[in-house]
């Protein structure tokens, strides 16, 4: 009994915290076992993991559902390891998964089960493998799948059908260079949407040269496409299959391109001008597809990326006729750029029809003849204009008179203290000027005179009659100045 009774006094341990394996280094959210030559995944992971690092090592496999420990994971680099293959539950238990780094392994391919359950995956990455081969739905459940990295692999053929924009909108980069790519689809490329084409990289293979492969890129590079205006000089195309080594940067050098015609290249494109609010009716010419007329449907790619099918989209904004046109009920700025048409009998067997940039244009204001800033820019020149002659245009027309000391002079002279109240014109006028009766003319400019470092300026309380002219009197501090009634001074 007292030993039970000391059992239950006794306090209960707490559970163990999750402890760090020993060959790695942890923090709150981060475990990195780098470069420890581990051939096995450390068990107990803590729970908290966000960030695993396992690069560097020797492991060779993965067993299923090893990532169930970790329900927070998202980022996994385990890279430089030699793994061959995948088990079918690799990676269940890790749907946060949004970052996989699997470059520099042993992989052979990728199979369809190898990626499914990574449904938040964004990044992939496998470039520097043995990859002879990728299954056609081996990113079909990955629809946030940005970017895709294959580069310096053993392909020779890939599916771009599965990519080409009917099923992946979100992906952004394919790199597929430095492969052993010998033929590309040049009909499913060019129908792939804008941003696709803009990051997909297929410098550095062996492809055989032709006319519509030169077309394609040529009119990428036009178009500024990273992917071929970064890499011009490793775009490389093989001359002859008998020989393996003859290739030729075909867009260095693309004199030997010279009787390639533009023409069927250019002829799906249609460029087409709207005014806002305008319908728009965008109709193929259906003889351009290879496939059988019967069983052909037609679908239509949005510069938003988006595939649009019969008969339009939800709220039929955009509808899609039997005979494949496309039309656009109210057209608005943000639905302009390149509408692609295509004609399909299958998923993944289409032909592309036409395709249409389209410009949504306002319309202009009627009379209107100056633009906004024409008119702003004469605003500011008039302005600055008025502002100097305000500052630097003096009233008084004799400028060197002005600037000495004003003595008694004649009325006729511009003088400072002087004032003319007169009916009768100067002695220097002509004989034949005649004045007007009853006009007193006034000119009156302040004294310039300093005192105590003040300028002051004193005027007589009212102006004189003009019936009974009077002395207009300018007083100063101590003594009255000058007034003139006639042609004679009077100084008091």
């Amino acid at each position: 009994l007292f030993l039970l009774l000391l059992q239950l006094s006794a306090p209960r341990a707490s559970p163990q915290p999750h402890r760090c394996p020993a060959a790695c280094i942890c923090t709150s959210d981060l475990l990195s076992c780098s470069r420890q030559m581990l051939q096995r995944v450390p068990q107990a992971l803590p729970p908290t993991t966000t960030t695993l690092d396992l690069s560097h090592n020797a492991l060779t496999q993965l067993h299923d559902r090893w990532l169930a420990a970790l329900p927070h994971l998202e980022t996994l680099h385990i890279g430089h390891n030699q793994i061959r293959d995948l088990s079918p539950r690799a990676f269940h238990n890790a749907s946060f998964l949004r970052h996989l780094d699997m470059s520099s392994n042993h992989l052979h391919a990728v199979e369809r089960h190898y990626f499914e359950a990574l449904v938040s995956l964004e990044e992939l990455l496998l470039y520097n493998n043995r990859i002879a081969r990728v299954d056609e739905n081996a990113f079909a459940k990955l629809s946030g799948l940005r970017k895709v990295y294959l580069s310096w692999n053993n392909l020779s053929t890939f599916p771009f059908h599965a990519v080409q924009g009917l099923g992946i909108y979100n992906l952004r980069t394919l790199d597929l260079s430095s492969n052993n790519l010998s033929s590309i689809p040049v009909e499913v490329l060019a129908a792939l949407p804008e941003n696709i084409g803009n990051g997909l990289y297929l410098h550095n293979n062996p492809i055989r040269c032709s006319c519509p492969l030169y077309l394609m890129l040529q009119r990428w590079n036009q178009r500024g496409f990273s992917s071929v205006k970064d890499f011009s000089e490793e775009h490389t195309c093989k001359v002859s299959d008998d020989v393996p080594r003859s290739l030729i940067k075909f867009l260095k050098h693309s004199r030997m391109f010279e009787n390639c015609s533009a023409s069927a290249e250019d002829a799906h494109l249609s460029h087409l001008e709207v005014m806002v609010g305008q319908p728009i009716l965008l109709t193929c010419n259906t003889t351009n597809t290879s496939l059988p007329h019967a069983a052909t449907t037609h679908m239509w790619i949005t510069p938003q990326h988006e595939p649009v099918r019969h008969p339009g989209n939800s709220n039929l904004s955009l509808e899609v006729y039997g005979n494949g046109s496309l039309r656009i009920a109210v057209a608005k700025p943000w639905l302009s750029g390149v509408y692609i048409g295509l004609a399909m009998n299958s998923p993944y067997n289409f032909s592309r029809m036409c395709e249409f940039n389209v410009t949504v244009l306002y319309p202009k204001a009627a009379g209107e003849t100056f633009s906004t800033g024409l008119t702003t820019l004469l605003g500011c020149i008039v302005s600055l204009v008025l502002v100097i002659i305000y500052l630097y245009l003096t009233p008084c027309r004799c400028l060197g008179c002005c600037r000495k000391p004003a003595p008694l002079s004649p009325p006729q002279e511009c003088s400072a203290q002087s004032s003319i109240l007169s009916t009768t014109p100067p002695a220097t006028d002509g004989p034949n000027r005649k004045a007007s009766a009853n006009k007193h003319v006034v000119f009156l400019e302040p004294i310039r005179e300093t005192q105590n470092g003040k300028i002051r300026l004193a005027l007589g309380e009212d102006f004189p009659d003009p019936k009974h002219p009077k002395v207009l009197q300018l007083k100063s501090d101590s003594e009255s100045i000058s007034s003139v009634f006639s042609d004679t001074p009077i100084v008091s």
